[in-house]
């Protein structure tokens, strides 16, 4: 496995997404198989990231505040809007994967029709899920400010990527 990693810097609020300090992560072409569902559960959850879901990305933006999220794409592609309503639009593909700093904001602007992903959570938590919504800015940055650095990188493990990058 040898992944092209790409890093997005999203550290200003948008409305009410309040995005990051830290890094978006895109790791490109990580796996090549033919069952990359699994291979990404597998991956995941070796590292400490239990897979929780198999789904595409909501149709409207979206952030975790108490927990960081790994997205393993298993089948077509997208673009997804990272950072609120004017961050910029990624492409992503099958074999490609996602970390996304807890309140970094996402969405889904278009896809294939079967674009489908892996979803993964550092071991021990559970999402919340907050909208763009201004009025609950101060209170989500508290939440964000008690999200631990996870132990591992969901993709590389204890080689690079948050290790070298957070």
């Amino acid at each position: 496995m040898a992944a092209e990693l790409e890093t997005l810097a999203l550290n200003q609020a948008s409305g009410g997404v309040p995005n990051s300090a830290l890094p978006l992560l895109l790791y490109h072409r990580v796996f090549h198989e033919e069952n990359l569902a699994e291979a990404f559960e597998n991956l995941f959850a070796r590292n400490g990231w239990p897979p929780r879901w198999r789904y595409p990305v909501f149709t409207y933006t979206h952030f975790h505040s108490n927990t960081h999220e790994a997205l393993g794409v298993f089948a077509g592609r997208a673009k997804i809007q990272f950072g609120g309503e004017s961050g910029p639009v990624v492409d992503i593909s099958r074999g490609d994967a996602v970390l996304i700093p807890a309140g970094v904001g996402h969405k889904q602007i278009e896809a294939s029709e079967d674009f489908m992903c892996v979803g993964a959570y550092p071991d021990g938590f559970s999402p919340d899920k907050y909208l763009d919504q201004p009025g609950q800015l101060a209170q989500v940055k508290e939440n964000i400010t008690k999200v631990p650095q996870p132990d591992k990188d969901p993709v590389t493990g204890t080689r690079e990527g948050i290790n070298t990058l957070w």
